[in-house]
């Protein structure tokens, strides 16, 4: 059985690029604007932030496998044919006797964040799985019912919030809707097919009712037992009533049941804005009063948005820990924050802790790459709005909140050489005021032309700005 289970690992790791592509949540068609007067300020503050991190930890950690979606029996699941897929179930969730991350440091985590200018932190409380990573009271199935359960930091979330708050964070707590361990979700008198529940809601109302409390239960949990928490980040779009059902969600691939999915979202946002008020609430894909910002997976839109959004996308190609990874260069992360900040996004990055709790020595190192250059260029990127005229080629623009000032940021290719002027059409420099580039202080040389602003590149050009540079001007 070792022997086959190890043979599972190798082919789902092989298969994890082509599978994840499939777990994928598209954005959503329409925006709500929020009317609470505390959502829409922390909203606003929100928007300032620019650059998050979502961290994917949880069993899949342990074999070092794409997270939950092995449990799952679709058409894209490329499991091993020799194993019976109800053996597949009991070894994955027997992960459970061997998730034990005795050098859990949470510190290292949020340091790491910090350190690359990331403002706001998503969390996975429990993914698909039904695993909790936090000490709740509705379930055994926890980080804090097993062998790490006689840590003084059993109950994780806690120690990640507070370690993430002491830094500065805006706190953020995912939770998924749909909940793959629980018989009220997945009974095990049915097979399970796919990524739904796998009975009659209609006919077992009163299982679906239960599995309703817990849902509600546990989201109860974290907005009255781990602090002041700002963002609940809601997975699992497909868990939703069954008029709200669209192209989006008949995209994914997955069966439509012939029943509603509904949990009730109206109580859980009352009774969690009541602990929380002001509570950002993104209910992935389910557009309305409770997809308070999109959230677009994995890419970025063709074109500038002017309501809230989030581009989420991993570090590497997985959203939690996998062996032996390979990490996108800091530079691409860069580029990619620079646009979707000039179409008025954020970026929320992904990263996953190692089983035994701590960040890659590889991870840390490309926060730190990216660090670099948010330090020194980071009030082009930070608190700032869209600007109508937002792109010009390799150069993208932002403009402080107020309107008065204008950020050019020029994206360095990556077989560029050193130039000596960059070349921007629109956004052009009022007369005779400054061009200063942020990684020095220096005022440049500028002239405009037939609606071209040329900048002179003083000589002494450092590797920061072989990345990106950033330019701060008074517009006309």
């Amino acid at each position: 059985m070792k022997k086959s289970i190890s043979l599972i690992v190798f082919i789902c790791s092989f298969n994890i690029l082509f599978a994840q592509q499939n777990g994928i949540h598209q954005q959503s068609t329409k925006y709500e604007w929020p009317s609470d007067p505390l959502v829409k300020e922390k909203l606003n503050n929100w928007q300032d932030k620019k650059f998050g991190m979502i961290i994917h930890w949880g069993l899949y950690s342990v074999p070092g496998i794409m997270e939950s979606w092995n449990l799952c029996s679709e058409d894209w699941i490329d499991r091993d044919s020799t194993i019976a897929y109800e053996d597949y179930k009991k070894w994955y969730w027997g992960l459970s006797k061997d998730f034990n991350p005795v050098k859990f440091n949470p510190e290292q985590w949020a340091k790491a964040g910090k350190d690359a200018g990331m403002k706001y932190l998503v969390f996975t409380t429990k993914h698909h799985d039904g695993f909790a990573m936090f000490d709740t009271k509705e379930s055994d199935f926890s980080i804090a019912k097993g062998p790490f359960a006689n840590n003084p930091k059993a109950d994780v979330a806690k120690y990640v919030f507070d370690a993430f708050r002491k830094e500065g964070f805006m706190i953020g707590a995912y939770f998924s809707k749909p909940d793959w361990h629980s018989q009220y979700y997945w009974w095990q008198k049915y097979a399970t097919a796919d990524r739904n529940n796998n009975y009659d809601i209609k006919k077992y109302p009163w299982r679906w009712n239960k599995f309703k409390g817990l849902v509600y239960n546990q989201i109860g949990e974290l907005m009255h037992n781990y602090g002041s928490v700002d963002i609940l980040w809601l997975d699992g779009g497909w868990v939703r009533p069954l008029e709200t059902v669209n192209e989006e969600v008949l995209s994914w691939g997955a069966n439509i049941p012939k029943w509603s999915q509904d949990v009730d979202m109206p109580k859980i946002a009352q009774m969690a804005r009541k602990a929380q008020p002001g509570l950002l609430m993104v209910d992935r894909t389910v557009h309305g009063p409770y997809e308070n910002y999109q959230t677009p997976e994995q890419k970025i839109p063709e074109k500038q948005l002017d309501h809230p959004w989030e581009s989420c996308m991993t570090l590497g190609n997985n959203w939690g820990f996998v062996a032996n990874e390979p990490y996108k260069p800091a530079k691409e992360i860069i580029h990619k924050l620079i646009e979707i900040v000039a179409k008025g996004g954020s970026l929320l990055l992904g990263v996953g802790p190692k089983p035994d709790g701590t960040l890659p020595d590889e991870v840390i190192k490309r926060l730190n790459e990216i660090g670099n250059w948010t330090s020194v260029n980071g009030k082009a990127i930070y608190n700032t709005r869209i600007t109508k005229n937002y792109n010009s080629g390799q150069t993208w623009f932002t403009q402080s909140k107020d309107g008065k000032v204008k950020y050019a940021l020029y994206c360095v290719k990556n077989d560029e050489k050193p130039a000596k002027t960059i070349v921007w059409s629109g956004n052009t420099p009022k007369k005779g005021s400054s061009v200063i580039l942020l990684a020095s202080g220096k005022k440049l040389k500028w002239k405009a032309l037939n609606g071209q602003t040329m900048i002179e590149l003083p000589a002494d050009i450092g590797s920061n700005e072989q990345i990106a540079l950033a330019f701060e001007f008074t517009a006309e």
